[in-house]
């Protein structure tokens, strides 16, 4: 039960089945808050001419708070606290988005062959009027990789919708030789930060 103050459930606008889970690992009470079918999310992840990782990856996490909370009272419904969250991979300071073919993902996954790069995850929680932001940035390295090997990757699908083309916690990481980081915040949640920023905005957590 939630002590006075505190609230006993968050809503999470996201549509990835992954942070759900991360956050019932958690043990953090949540309920959809999807968009409507005319919003535009998908135009909040464009990249800007001069956009460097960190401030794009922590933008777009805010700018999807704030179309949560117009969702929020547009449907009229009970004030709670919102995640939000938003995963970016970064080779240098090239920002590596959502491939939009596979022949995007193929050529995404030949740059991060034999090398390292940065994954960014911008996680953003809402309390009333004030919301709060915290962006774990972890670093992993990926053996080479044959183009037999990408090619067939990508034939699984798995690289559609997902940040430099890969998910961690699929068959790529038959690949991943090191991570220096957080291993939730590749996956797209990162818990020691979520975790500190829904203890701000007074979220009871079952830990």
């Amino acid at each position: 039960m939630a002590l006075p103050g505190q609230h006993d459930f968050v809503y999470l606008a996201s549509q990835s089945p992954r942070r759900a889970q991360l956050l019932r690992v958690m043990g953090v009470e949540h309920r959809p808050l999807l968009p409507d079918p005319d919003e535009d999310i998908e135009g909040l992840e464009a990249v800007r001419p001069g956009d460097l990782p960190h401030e794009y990856v922590t933008r777009v996490a805010v700018l999807k708070l704030g179309a949560a909370r117009r969702r929020l009272a547009r449907r009229r419904l009970p004030e709670a606290p919102i995640v939000t969250a938003d995963t970016t991979v970064a080779l240098g300071r090239r920002i590596l988005g959502k491939p939009d073919t596979p022949d995007d993902a193929v050529a995404m996954l030949q740059a991060l062959s034999g090398r390292s790069h940065r994954v960014l995850t911008a996680v953003a929680v809402s309390s009333g009027t004030l919301h709060f932001v915290e962006t774990s940035v972890s670093k992993v390295r990926f053996a080479e990789m044959s183009m037999h090997s990408i090619r067939r990757y990508v034939d699984t699908g798995e690289p559609r919708g997902k940040a430099g083309a890969y998910a961690i916690q699929g068959r790529i990481a038959a690949f991943v030789e090191g991570i220096d980081g957080s291993y939730t915040g590749i996956v797209g949640l990162p818990l020691a930060e979520t975790r500190r920023l829904l203890a701000q905005a007074r979220v009871r957590l079952d830990l």
